[in-house]
């Protein structure tokens, strides 16, 4: 099943566990379940978010938009990581106001309603998980999934409890415990959503090893001005000013394509920019030097 189809049926089953919760909330008389029900609600928007940014990211680049529109999925990410922020800061509010505030739901409807909940956000979350490594949108859907899992379990333990014991104070402590769950994932979510902005190195690879790996390749003198970036989800970038001796053009094109096929196969980076340079050439010319030049420019046969 492909990105987008996940996302679709994830957003379906998750609105039907949002309507549930609403329905045996209101049943039950349980805060805990209609603010579940809210959090999952949250959780639908969110996962709308995420599919309106993978289908822009897949748009093809333009004249202006000459990278495309991956970096949609990583803004969809932000967004998507401050609407959870802003839910579990609710449910945190909720908890500590319930400690001081005792009530006394129905705790049978309320264990069964968030059991059904959690079945189902267990296999969307299991859905969403095969193609979460691989795009940044997809983590942070996910980790909306596991947040409302999550809560459905806090919510079937309160309830369990409630029945049993009466000790209704569990269920707050459980929606802080399943908060702090929550806000974690969050923050790895944002921090790798910003490094994508801020085009920092990814995770996983180092900047000295690539230097190292392509200086080896043979007419290479030196590599600087290197960086390497992500453009969205799956997709790296590298550009660098690479030093060779003076050669000519041909000669300079089987090192490109040494370096090519090096830094594609060895750390999976598929965009590739690189100016070549020699210390014989003149000033402004920073390309190839592929024989001397003359006076004005013009090159000496």
């Amino acid at each position: 099943m492909s990105p987008r189809a996940r996302l679709v049926t994830a957003l379906a089953l998750v609105a039907c566990v949002a309507a549930l919760e609403f329905w045996g909330g209101v049943r039950a008389n349980s805060l805990a379940l209609i603010s579940d029900a809210v959090h999952v609600c949250m959780d639908v928007f969110a996962l709308g978010i995420a599919l309106f940014a993978l289908l822009g990211a897949q748009r093809p680049a333009t004249l202006r938009k000459t990278f495309g529109y991956g970096r949609l999925e990583i803004l969809g990410a932000v967004l998507n990581g401050s609407v959870l922020l802003a839910a579990t800061a609710f449910i945190a509010y909720e908890a500590v106001h319930r400690f001081f505030v005792p009530y006394h739901p129905e705790g049978t409807i309320m264990s069964v309603v968030a059991g059904i909940g959690l079945v189902v956000n267990v296999a969307v979350g299991l859905m969403l998980a095969r193609s979460s490594a691989e795009n940044l949108n997809l983590r942070a859907a996910l980790f909306h999934v596991a947040g409302d899992a999550l809560g459905a379990f806090a919510v079937i333990v309160g309830g369990a409890v409630i029945s049993a014991t009466g000790a209704v104070w569990i269920d707050p402590a459980l929606s802080l415990f399943v908060a702090a769950i929550i806000v974690a994932g969050v923050v790895r979510i944002l921090r790798d959503a910003t490094d994508v902005l801020l085009e920092a190195v990814p995770r996983g690879l180092h900047l000295a090893e690539i230097r190292d790996a392509m200086s080896g390749i043979g007419g290479i003198q030196a590599i600087h001005d290197l960086h390497v970036w992500t453009i969205g989800s799956g997709a790296l970038a590298l550009s660098a000013h690479v030093l060779v001796h003076d050669r000519r053009v041909s000669e300079a094109g089987q090192i490109l394509t040494q370096l090519d096929a090096l830094v594609r196969e060895r750390f999976g980076i598929t965009h590739v920019t690189l100016q070549f340079e020699c210390e014989n050439c003149e000033p402004d010319d920073r390309i190839i030097c592929t024989q001397p030049m003359g006076e004005a420019g013009i090159p000496r046969h």
